[in-house]
């Protein structure tokens, strides 16, 4: 019997949705096959399939990507171009169905080079309970932050996920940068780190990690998935954190804030706007999977629409408009419908293979800017030129 290994971001409600999405295609298709799921860490999971090759080995047959992996891959030729069997065998509504932000991402270089599985782009996310009126400015976030962070009741005001795992720290520092009128990258897609909104940026952020009036302890060991569990536990007030933690929260059956929860465009800073995050997370077909056609076949039915509103029930977020606009979805999350604004407001990183290396140089200029006293100035101009190099 034929056997599709698939490498999983670690995260329960992916890897309970990937499993029931592959049971029911077995069970209408008739197909005999089985599916070994591997879950990982960020970090190890980027390791294996890509900087290990084990995309393009023939170890992994489809793996989870990262949208900011893409170009790295495509680059290393691990992944298999899916243009092809989508003109064979297409899916029948690919792209209408899904909003163009998720379909532009994985389709480059003149390829098709995966499908996206799971969405929900960076907002803030906040206890409904303890604030009537989300923050319009990250000075207002601050000062909630500070005003809901009672740690004799085991909560605080806000949470960073500053582990540095090329994840949150780097998306964190972009945001602040875009909210404040700045770029991250030049018009060619050249690292821009030392900005005067960079400045001011790294301020707020290492200002706001050592505050401990207004923040969840011990930040630098919390991933992005860490930090939204904090959040669920009901020890966070509010954070600038994925859509996705937002509904894990309110759905969860061990979450203790279920009906408490919403969200808000994330604040803005001084001289800028609100602006959120596209990335997403995909399913991509190794070069080197001996199964290809299976594979395909797989990623087609998780691209059905129920597959897709499996995907949400089970504590992820679906990527098809129809199931952001489902009626009994919306009933128990009714800010469910907000996908469709926050992905007009949302930005997107530049397509470029660089960008894993980029990410892990600014999660080290993080780590010194909250552990350290070394100017920020410096701090960035030593950042930038790294990039450059």
């Amino acid at each position: 019997m034929t056997t599709l290994r698939i490498a999983v971001r670690r995260f329960g409600p992916f890897e309970s949705a990937i499993r029931k999405q592959f049971d029911d295609f077995v069970r209408t298709t008739g197909r005999e096959a089985e599916l070994e799921v591997v879950p990982m860490d960020l970090n190890p999971l980027h390791e294996s399939a890509i900087d290990g090759r084990g995309l393009a080995s023939g170890a992994w047959d489809i793996a989870f990507l990262n949208t900011d992996w893409l170009a790295e891959a495509v680059a290393d030729d691990l992944l298999e171009d899916l243009a092809p069997h989508q003109a064979r065998t297409p899916i029948p509504d690919w792209p209408d169905a899904w909003s163009p932000s998720l379909t532009g991402l994985q389709q480059f270089g003149g390829g098709l080079w995966a499908m996206p599985y799971h969405d929900g782009p960076e907002c803030l996310v906040y206890r409904k309970d303890l604030i009537a009126e989300p923050p319009a400015t990250w000075e207002e976030f601050h000062a909630l932050a500070r005003a809901h962070h009672v740690p004799e009741e085991d909560r605080y005001g806000t949470v960073l996920a500053l582990y540095p795992d090329g994840h949150n720290s780097f998306y964190d520092f972009c945001i602040h940068v875009w909210s404040r009128g700045g770029e991250v990258f030049d018009n060619l897609g050249r690292p821009d780190l030392a900005s005067p909104q960079a400045h001011e940026a790294l301020d707020f952020l290492r200002m706001l990690a050592r505050d401990t009036g207004a923040i969840a302890p011990d930040c630098r060991s919390l991933d992005s998935v860490a930090s939204g569990g904090l959040f669920a536990e009901g020890k966070v007030a509010l954070m600038a954190n994925w859509f996705g933690f937002a509904a894990y929260a309110d759905t969860a059956p061990e979450s203790r804030v279920r009906g408490l929860v919403d969200v808000a465009p994330l604040p803005a800073g001084p001289g800028g706007c609100s602006v959120s995050l596209n990335v997403f997370w995909v399913l991509a077909i190794g070069s080197g999977s001996r199964n290809k056609g299976l594979a395909w076949d797989f990623l087609r039915h998780c691209a059905t629409a129920p597959m897709d509103r499996l995907t949400t029930s089970e504590g992820a977020i679906g990527v098809r408009r129809s199931t952001w606009l489902d009626a009994e979805i919306n009933a128990r999350l009714p800010y469910y419908h907000r996908l469709e604004w926050l992905h007009a407001h949302a930005r997107s990183m530049p397509i470029t293979p660089d960008l894993a290396r980029i990410s892990h140089i600014v999660d080290d200029l993080m780590t010194e800017a909250v552990t350290g006293d070394r100017p920020t100035a410096e701090l960035l101009a030593e950042a930038q030129s790294r990039a450059l190099q």
